[in-house]
């Protein structure tokens, strides 16, 4: 059975992808991820038991005008389109892949499965505006009727799916990492020097505004022994290595590869999600950075989104700061955090031994033994 995994983005670090493609290739399934050719990305790779196929369609190394990426768009719906036609499985992954599912389900081959993975809250994502929403909501109605079955990411994103649209509820696969041990490494203490009595927050992931990346840098200037390790890759990168100049508690790691990542994530104390409420996506959903935590045997902070919030007290394994930008909570949790840390690892035992992608996988298994069914 041969699945084309879609994504719009050039298909480096997507772990979802990754483990998804690897999963059902170990399985038996020729998958194949279509993606963007960007200048330092290849068009054709084989990565473990997969390929990879990428096409040119956007220079995004010049500024490009609204007619030119619609066109491009386009052009990157036909290519794809084109050469997904004789597979069995289009696995599109978040809602601008959807369209070319639809084209191929009806010019190309009716008879093809299609899944449909919605990595957020699609319509209802940071920085959409209200035009927008509602034009994704009429768009994502309409295609959904070309749709096999539908995965997300959390259950209240699953349940708002439902009530949206009145459709089967979607297969909740959670952004688990597999389930492994590490032993604990000590990366950013040699390799920043700091003292070993220090406790070490770390955030990790998309280095953009709203994220609480800037914000608690605020919390804890003036609090002794502890650092800040951000990690990762974004807008804000230049701005937090300027403040790593001035802050002599704050340090800057670039991304690193998915298949080293929990090492340098074990090198930490706390993990930090703190994102500010700014859409229903971020509100209802769990990031995949949560479950990478706990999987070393991190306990977490959190701001105060819901589902986070929920996760967290329902199993005992952080500590919830309900607003990012008021010094006087931080104060008061501060040293709650401090002095029971280290308490939270039974519970997060707990947690690695459900949430991990081992299971998660079973799940998607099932939903593809399905399909192969329905042929």
């Amino acid at each position: 059975m041969r699945v084309a995994n879609l994504t719009f983005d050039s298909f480096q670090n997507d772990n979802r992808i990754i483990k998804e493609s690897t999963s059902l290739a170990k399985n038996g399934y020729s998958v194949e991820v279509i993606g963007h050719l960007d200048n330092k990305t290849k068009d054709n790779e084989l990565e473990n038991n997969y390929k990879i196929r990428r096409f040119s369609y956007l220079n995004r190394d010049k500024k490009n005008t609204t007619l030119y990426t619609i066109i491009a768009y386009l052009k990157y719906i036909y290519m794809s389109a084109k050469y997904c036609k004789d597979f069995n499985v289009l696995h599109c992954n978040d809602l601008n892949t959807l369209p070319i599912a639809f084209m191929v389900k009806s010019i190309y081959n009716k008879n093809i499965k299609v899944v449909y993975d919605a990595h957020e809250y699609e319509t209802e994502r940071h920085n959409q505006s209200k035009l927008i929403k509602k034009l994704s909501k009429k768009v994502e109605r309409f295609l959904l009727k070309y749709v096999d079955s539908m995965i997300t990411v959390s259950e209240p994103i699953a349940q708002e799916y439902v009530k949206l649209y009145n459709i089967k509820k979607p297969t909740v696969i959670y952004n688990t990492p597999n389930r492994i041990h590490i032993d604990k490494k000590d990366i950013f203490r040699e390799k920043f020097n700091i003292p070993k009595e220090h406790i070490i927050f770390l955030y990790q992931g998309g280095l953009q505004q709203r994220r609480g990346v800037l914000e608690f840098i605020d919390l804890i200037r003036g609090k002794k022994g502890v650092s800040y390790v951000i990690m990762g890759f974004g807008e804000l990168k230049d701005r937090i290595i300027e403040l790593t100049k001035i802050e002599k508690n704050i340090y800057f790691h670039d991304a690193v590869l998915p298949n080293v990542l929990l090492e340098y994530t074990s090198s930490a104390d706390i993990g930090l999600c703190i994102e500010e409420n700014r859409c229903k996506s971020w509100n209802l959903g769990l990031p995949n950075k949560m479950f990478e935590y706990y999987m070393v045997g991190l306990p977490i902070l959190v701001s105060g989104l819901l589902e986070l919030k929920r996760f967290v007290v329902d199993n005992s394994t952080g500590f919830v700061i309900e607003d990012i930008f008021n010094q006087e909570e931080f104060d008061r949790l501060f040293p709650l955090i401090i002095k029971e840390y280290k308490d939270k690892k039974k519970s997060i035992k707990r947690v690695q031994e459900i949430y991990n992608w081992e299971n998660e996988e079973k799940k998607l298994l099932k939903l593809y033994q399905t399909l192969e069914g329905e042929k």
